[in-house]
């Protein structure tokens, strides 16, 4: 059986995951970001660290206020690999997004995606969508659109990922998701063979973007044979996404802006051309278990 080793890193806000699968001789690495479609500031970061750095995957959000302009933007990277960021919550508490079906039992009394997927201590479990009284056919007919509209509208196309881990917070609710990435031959990371180790969570979310630069390089520098992931959050300190927060996280533009700088890092592409890592997407992860 083929094994690999995929790491998360979520630096900031964001937890650090280490996945182990298939080995290989070279260091592999897939550098994601994730959210493009939430927001102008967080499309053109995302953008910004294609072109001008090591960001080949992008997660899009067919369900935020800035998903055309998204369509737009990836069309125009084609280079840029695509998966749909599937959505059944909306956490800001400033910007808040809606289902593209009828799906009433998903929705608060305003009609927006409850804030969480399941209690976290931030908001009353009255505002988890776990506690609610949720019904498996819409989220199936919800997930379904979702997709459906990220094919319709962008070409490169290769995977799926959920947004806020809404899997874990049930079974139902994972066997719903993986029978939709299945009808549609579209996997999530979950189903190439990875087995996940949780190795550390990190809550600091005043890291300076010098610190985030210094602390990819460190574990770049560190690493062995395999395949690995980066999970990010890009994203720009402008007006727009210092208005963005939700209780535990108010540093949003900060700690989003940091990412774009540790993406676009000369250091850290200069360590990855000196170590000879490759850089790689889903799809060849994809392509390497048929």
């Amino acid at each position: 059986m083929k094994r690999a080793l995929l790491l998360f890193l979520a630096i900031s806000a964001f937890s650090f995951n280490v996945v182990m699968a298939q080995k290989h001789e070279e260091i592999r690495v897939i550098f994601r970001g994730d959210d493009i479609g939430m927001a102008h500031g967080i499309n053109e970061a995302i953008i910004e660290a294609y072109q001008d750095g090591i960001l080949r995957t992008a997660e899009v959000m067919t369900t935020g206020a800035w998903f055309p302009e998204a369509v737009k933007l990836l069309n125009e990277n084609p280079g840029l690999e695509v998966g749909v960021h599937l959505v059944l919550t909306s956490g800001w508490d400033q910007m808040k997004s809606r289902p593209l079906t009828h799906a009433p039992s998903l929705v608060d009394e305003n009609g927006y995606f409850y804030p969480i997927p399941k209690p976290n201590g931030n908001y009353p479990d009255s505002m988890a969508l776990i506690n609610n009284k949720w019904k498996a056919e819409e989220v199936e007919k919800e997930l379904r659109a979702q997709i459906e509209m990220a094919l319709e509208n962008i070409d490169n196309v290769t995977h799926l990922s959920p947004h806020m881990g809404p899997m874990s917070s049930s079974p139902e609710l994972r066997t719903i998701f993986e029978k939709v990435g299945t009808e549609y031959g579209l996997p999530y990371e979950f189903s190439l063979d990875m087995e996940r180790i949780r190795v550390e969570k990190v809550r600091e979310k005043r890291k300076s973007p010098e610190e985030k630069e210094a602390e990819l390089v460190s574990i770049l520098e560190k690493l062995g044979p395999g395949n690995w992931m980066l999970v990010s959050h890009p994203g720009l300190d402008t007006p727009e996404i210092q208005a963005l927060s939700h209780p535990g996280y108010e540093t949003v533009a900060y700690s989003t802006a940091g990412d774009t700088f540790m993406l676009t890092s000369k250091k850290v592409q200069e360590l990855i051309e000196r170590r000879g890592i490759r850089i790689i997407t889903y799809q060849d992860l994809i392509d390497n278990d048929r």
